[in-house]
């Protein structure tokens, strides 16, 4: 696990572009991104940032009353899903989060520990409120994102 301060919008953008770039870079056909933590500490800002980097040039919308939004940037799909207004486990079942895809899928989850089902991750973030800042814990489920620690910090 990696502890990170994350002093403005500008540095967590910069760690989300750094993710964006992993994803693009990455042969992994699916790769999955857990988003926890404190209410309002940039869960939503920081799938934002990783979807607009990876070329979404259009508004990206908080799932919160959706629960997924799907962004489909052609050899790419975003399944961006808000796990904060539900505990009922068939709720994430609709998505067919599973399905094949002939292209690469990147699924984000927010509040994922509300997930009923363990469910693995390539890369998890907790995000505290610290100091005005933001406080993140990182933890790799796979190799694919071990590359933040040398590009990122």
């Amino acid at each position: 696990m990696k502890n990170l301060i994350l002093k403005n919008d500008r540095a967590t953008n910069m760690l989300g572009q750094k993710i964006s770039e992993i994803i693009l870079n990455s042969n992994k056909q699916d790769i999955e991104i857990h988003l926890q933590g404190d209410l309002g500490a940039g869960k939503t800002f920081i799938t934002r940032s990783i979807i607009k980097n990876s070329g979404w040039k259009d508004l990206v919308k908080s799932p919160t009353y959706t629960l997924c939004e799907e962004y489909d940037l052609g050899e790419i799909l975003f399944l961006h899903i808000d796990l904060y207004r539900t505990n009922e486990a068939q709720d994430i079942d609709i998505f067919d989060l599973n399905r094949g895809s002939h292209k690469k899928k990147i699924i984000l989850i927010e509040w994922s520990e509300r997930l009923q089902f363990e469910r693995k991750f390539d890369l998890k973030i907790n995000f505290f409120h610290y100091e005005n800042k933001r406080k993140i814990n990182i933890t790799y489920g796979t190799d694919i994102f071990k590359a933040l620690e040398k590009n990122y910090v």
